[in-house]
């Protein structure tokens, strides 16, 4: 099931997406909150019709870097031995549509395609085999790095924690396996990252376990699980679509801040 958070005459809500292509697509809203049980209502509004917003609201999102090996070595790094999380605060996060602001402060801003995790429970200490169990679903987004800043300070959260620097979007998908989906990212139409969830050096198993042997994951959190290689640069006036097989297209502008 594709769940999107959306608002419309001033209200928002969360919806089933349901039927095809641009034009074909209606959200069925959804009663209460879809973390928990729900029904959907049978009220239906035109996907055209609405705001699509960030499809959760995470209380943080965890990011983990140099996940591809090639990405890894276009920046001149090493894979790490054990992996390297970072965060980026919830005001880092918009959603498909919203606009990404070049920070004042860099003049090397770089898109990074990557499959998001939505958790679905507060969870800790999670086993391998109960990961599946905490995880809500899937969806596309894009690591925004001022990637300037990220080279001349040593913590990174000014570089990847800037203000519109997370997009996540346009929904969450249910039902999916991420074992093996095509990743990838354009600028303005043209391909810039093509690579594949089952290039991770480390799976997303790997990760939850890791994340939660030090802290507690809530529902509508977020990890970020890496990008493959071809990162590239971002201008105002470009805009960056990352498309993610099984789940659809996260789209956003970039534009000059303030």
């Amino acid at each position: 099931m594709r769940i999107a958070r959306f608002s419309i005459d001033g209200n928002v809500a969360f919806g089933a997406v349901e039927g095809e292509g641009p034009e074909g697509l209606v959200l069925d809203i959804i009663k209460g909150i879809p973390y928990a049980d729900f029904e959907l209502s049978g009220t239906k509004v035109p996907l055209s019709k609405v705001r699509l917003l960030p499809p959760v609201l995470p209380n943080k999102v965890v990011a983990i870097g140099r996940n591809y090996a090639e990405h890894a070595k276009e920046l001149g790094n090493e894979v790490p031995e054990i992996p390297v999380a970072f965060f980026k605060p919830t005001t880092s996060v918009i959603g498909s549509g919203d606009a990404i602001e070049y920070p004042s402060f860099s003049n090397e801003l770089h898109h990074e395609a990557e499959l998001a995790v939505v958790i679905g429970r507060m969870c800790r200490e999670v086993p391998r085999e109960r990961v599946k169990d905490v995880v809500f679903g899937y969806t596309c987004a894009n690591d925004v790095t001022a990637r300037d800043v990220q080279k001349r300070e040593k913590q990174w959260a000014r570089a990847k924690g800037f203000d519109t620097s997370c997009p996540l979007g346009p929904w969450v998908e249910t039902d999916l396996d991420p074992g093996d989906l095509a990743i990838q990212a354009t600028v303005n139409g043209e391909q810039r990252q093509l690579g594949r969830t089952s290039d991770m050096i480390r799976s997303i198993e790997d990760l939850v376990v890791h994340i939660t042997e030090a802290m507690t994951l809530l529902p509508g959190d977020v990890i970020l699980t890496g990008t493959p290689a071809g990162v590239g640069p971002l201008h105002v006036g470009d805009e960056v679509a990352v498309t993610i097989e099984g789940i659809g297209t996260l789209t956003n502008k970039v534009i000059k801040r303030g």
